[in-house]
């Protein structure tokens, strides 16, 4: 199907209301904070179980799998089935399965909920592409920076928070009361979810085969590169930070480095007002503006290395830059045909999730090698890379 096709096929949107691009994001954000919970827990839950800390990172990993998992077998559906069904269907399965992790009896039982967990996480990127679909072409780009923010926000703030609702009242009290926030979330959706035009039927099949097939377009295939090497340097960055702020001369706590993190909202912030230069037409100098961003953040950082003040500073930099990039580069890709966003946004996810773990994985054996002055020069290199495929391709696959 066209992309004139699937316009004409659906009636025009009246648009998305300051108050349901507000419940997107808030819904976004709960669903995507639910991955990264565990992620200051993990001495705590090994001492539980007792498990050594590098077994329980386990956990990490298995929710993440999950997460890939259900984000190439279920994203896809959005584009065929009944979105207003499916997003509370897979909320209510997250709360489920976040009780289940708060009651786990055995570390195996636990490995089985978090994988659950991240299955059911690919909610909030059923929302993106909904999102996308309810808007109008002049509002897109304000909307859709403002729902990918609130996922940012999600992944921030539950980072920042887990660990302090852990001192206080124990680990399994962080996932009895994520499952609460989605259950209440769960009721909102359900409700306010506008009723939906039926959608054409295509075979579970043939719809994932479709997803593949995307990957032949030069314009998805430049979006996805862009997105991807920015999340490998976003990151590499944050897990080279917690090396650095908890060596010497910080020696930060884990607490201490999860309220760090929080300096990120300021991108999260500037990511709500990024998408609307995409609706002025001005996405694809602003895509190379914000990479270039980006690029001085990792060399202010290297560069100050043993001040904090200058590492708040880098990352305040990097942070907007970053989230300026994912924003309009999602819109983008979320822009290229409306019949497919959801399979779209399956390639573009994945992109980012292997560009992910392979950031993360590359800045524990760089910071061996060499400390945080080497994870910042290599780092410095994905920009770059991105800034050259930008350039390249500004006037052909991204115009």
């Amino acid at each position: 199907m066209t992309e004139a096709t699937a316009q004409e096929a659906r009636p025009a949107s009246p648009g998305m209301s300051r108050g349901l691009t507000l419940l997107f994001a808030v819904a976004g954000g709960a669903a995507v904070g639910n991955l990264y919970w565990a992620q200051p827990l993990l001495g705590v839950i090994a001492d539980d179980f007792g498990m050594s800390t590098s077994s329980a990172g386990l956990a990490v990993t298995l929710t993440q799998v999950g997460y890939a998992l259900g984000v190439f077998f279920l994203v896809p559906l959005g584009d065929v089935v009944d979105r207003k069904k499916a997003i509370p269907v897979l909320m209510g399965g997250a709360a489920v399965a976040l009780l289940a992790t708060a009651a786990a009896p055995s570390f195996s039982v636990l490995l089985a909920t978090l994988a659950l967990i991240g299955v059911t996480t690919v909610a909030g990127q059923l929302i993106t592409p909904l999102a996308g679909d309810l808007s109008t072409d002049e509002q897109r780009g304000r909307v859709l920076g403002t729902v990918a923010s609130g996922l940012v926000l999600g992944l921030l703030v539950s980072r920042a928070i887990s660990g302090i609702v852990a001192d206080l009242l124990g680990w399994r009290a962080v996932y009895v009361a994520a499952a609460v926030i989605m259950v209440v979330l769960t009721l909102v959706m359900a409700r306010r979810l506008p009723t939906l035009p039926a959608r054409g039927s295509v075979p579970y099949g043939a719809l994932l085969l479709s997803v593949l097939r995307t990957v032949r377009s030069r314009t998805v295939v430049t979006v996805m590169l862009i997105g991807s090497l920015t999340m490998c340097v976003f990151t590499m960055f944050w897990t080279g930070l917690t090396y650095l702020l908890s060596a010497d001369p910080f020696g930060f706590s884990a607490t201490q480095i999860g309220l760090v993190s929080l300096i990120g909202v300021v991108g999260a912030v500037a990511g709500m007002q990024v998408g609307k230069l995409f609706d002025r037409g001005l996405g694809v100098p602003a895509i190379g503006v914000a990479l270039s961003v980006i690029l001085v953040g990792l060399v202010v950082s290297g560069l100050g290395s043993r001040l904090a003040l200058v590492i708040f500073a880098s990352v305040a930099l990097f942070s907007v830059g970053a989230q300026a990039v994912q924003v309009l580069a999602q819109t983008r890709m979320l822009s290229i045909d409306p019949a497919a966003r959801s399979r779209h946004n399956t390639v573009f996810i994945v992109g980012n999730f292997i560009g992910g773990a392979v950031g993360s994985a590359l800045a524990g054996t760089l910071w061996q090698a060499g400390g945080w002055p080497f994870v910042m020069v290599v780092a410095a290199c994905l920009p770059g890379a991105a800034l050259t495929v930008w350039a390249v391709q500004r006037r052909r696959a991204l115009a």
